[in-house]
């Protein structure tokens, strides 16, 4: 009987051969994930194994934009969105679980990998599959993972695998969604079918926008979504509409290595995106799931706003926000700012923290929260170096940046007292223009403002760091354009003036962070620098 069916399958498939034509590789990457499958089988979870007590499980089924690599922990730089998709789900009420694999495709997946997947799933559990991206290529060869274009159901093509003669037979795109739906709600499950991520592509006859898959993968998954009845989310379409409000700049790093795979902030984008999605997403199958997601709100600073002023918001470290309590004890000049500002007419948020450089600001979601924050007609000044420079690149509080500011990273595998972690580390000058293109894209106005000096002093000058971040900062606002206040050297001008024993008093402790009278001045410093400049912020200065 193998022999007849191998036999008739060899018979069909000279004829279908020329019925199907294989769909173009159009991402041109190679991913060999699904070869090492044996090893992918070790880091990834066992179907079902997150499961607290009797609360449901919401299963992952993808690729490499949901698990990049065989570990999926971001050592190569790339992350997918899987990785970030449990902190939109409430723990308590229902875990995530990625069991997708990079390199497969709906046909892969669901011949080598579902039945184990299937093993894990309950009554009551969901099951988000966002699969295509891989099924294109050859039918029979290679990887041998292409699927039949569309949704037909009767369509199948009989192949060989040329480099192992295993005969098998290849369904549409479409086909094999039905199958993971079916399959899914046979076991008392949820299924959900969305879109694919976006590709860092933009349409062709269309300037600015961003390639779609509303035709091919996006379509199909639609059409099978509602011939089944089935919730479905459009990712492509929403992560696509937001990558579309970036600059070509932004949008390029939210991509790692190449154009499918994403950054960390790529990956973080398109879960928000599908969260969101689910959220807005009014299939009933779904309303339960909704009601385990935590909030969807964008952390932001609580900043109070009047009508009719604008923000300005102050970043940085230490000697911009310290303790700022006691008289006698240390204070940041973003503390006292408002002996310079108009309060009147202008909001301070003085959103710095101690300790902090551009990387661990941005790290820790700080700057996320000023973004979100963002109005047109609000004011950013931007001040790190303190903390960006030494040897803390993967240690200790791996806070430390590349030097400089070309458009260059490198992944570090950071171990901590609390945590090991991979992180992709770019240049000084890196973090400081996202920050830069952050502001802009909200129609606010960035200002670079250089570090505060350090009581060091030297044939009787107060230091001067223009060789790197003097450099660096110079080197930034070629490349951008934006305003910059030099503190660094008015500050230092103010102390050369005072002299070394009289400038004492103007530091606190040691010899960064500053007295209350060394905030004091810093601001009046900053004041200085904007006038020079003639910014639009100027105005906002108390007379």
């Amino acid at each position: 009987m193998m022999l007849l069916a191998a036999m008739t399958c060899s018979a069909q498939k000279t004829e279908d051969e020329k019925k199907y034509e294989a769909m173009e590789d159009v991402n041109k990457v190679v991913d060999l994930t699904l070869d090492s499958l044996e090893k992918a089988a070790t880091a990834r979870p066992v179907a079902g194994s997150s499961r607290r007590g009797s609360n449901p499980v919401l299963f992952l089924v993808g690729n490499s934009t949901m698990r990049t690599g065989t570990l999926g922990n971001g050592d190569n730089g790339q992350w997918g969105w899987g990785y970030f998709a449990h902190e939109y789900f409430d723990e308590n009420q229902i875990t995530v679980e990625n069991q997708a694999l990079g390199g497969t495709s709906s046909r892969t997946f669901y011949n080598r990998l579902w039945a184990d997947v299937k093993k894990g799933i309950r009554p009551g559990d969901y099951v988000i599959i966002e699969l295509g991206h891989n099924d294109n290529g050859p039918f029979d060869s290679g990887r041998a993972r292409a699927s039949i274009k569309g949704i037909s159901a009767t369509d199948s093509l009989c192949v060989t695998i040329k480099e192992t003669g295993v005969h098998e037979t290849v369904y549409s795109y479409g086909e094999y969604m039905r199958r993971f739906v079916r399959e899914v709600r046979q076991l008392g499950g949820h299924p959900i079918l969305m879109s694919l991520t976006p590709r860092n592509a933009y349409d062709k006859d269309q300037p600015g926008r961003v390639g779609r898959v509303d035709k091919t993968f996006g379509l199909w998954a639609r059409q099978i979504a509602e011939e089944m009845d089935c919730p479905f989310v459009d990712l492509n379409e929403i992560s696509a509409r937001k990558y579309e409000e970036m600059t070509e700049w932004k949008f390029n790093y939210h991509f790692y290595l190449d154009r499918i795979h994403t950054s960390a902030f790529g990956a973080r984008h398109n879960a928000r995106s599908a969260a969101e999605g689910i959220m807005a997403c009014s299939h009933p199958e779904i309303e339960p799931l909704k009601a385990m997601m935590t909030s969807m709100e964008l952390p932001t600073t609580g900043v109070k706003r009047e009508e009719g002023k604008p923000v300005v918001f102050i970043t940085g470290d230490s000697t911009v926000k310290n303790a700022d309590k006691d008289e006698d004890g240390m204070w940041g000049w973003g503390a006292v700012a408002d002996i310079v500002f108009n309060t009147k007419k202008i909001t301070i948020q003085n959103s710095a923290m101690a300790g902090r450089s551009c990387r661990t600001y941005l790290r820790e979601g700080r700057w996320d929260k000023v973004y979100n924050d963002l109005r047109p007609g609000d004011f950013v000044l931007i001040q790190f170096g303190h903390n960006d420079a030494g040897r803390e690149l993967a240690h200790g509080k791996a806070r430390n940046e590349l030097a400089g500011t070309r458009d260059t990273s490198h992944v570090f595998r950071v171990r901590n007292d609390r945590e090991v972690y991979n992180e992709v580390v770019y240049s000084f000058g890196w973090y400081l223009r996202k920050m830069i293109d952050d502001v802009r894209q909200k129609g606010a106005t960035p200002i670079l403002v250089s570090l505060t000096p350090r009581n060091e002093w030297e044939d009787g000058r107060i230091e001067r760091r223009n060789e790197s971040f003097g450099v660096w900062y110079r080197e930034v606002v070629e490349q951008t354009g934006v305003d910059f206040v030099d503190l660094h050297n008015i500050a230092a001008d103010s102390m050369d003036k005072l002299g070394r024993e009289k400038a004492k008093a103007y530091y606190k402790n040691d010899h960064t962070h500053t007295s209350k009278l060394g905030a004091k001045n810093n601001a009046k410093c900053v004041a200085k620098g904007l006038k020079r400049i003639k910014s639009p912020l100027a105005k906002y200065l108390r007379r």
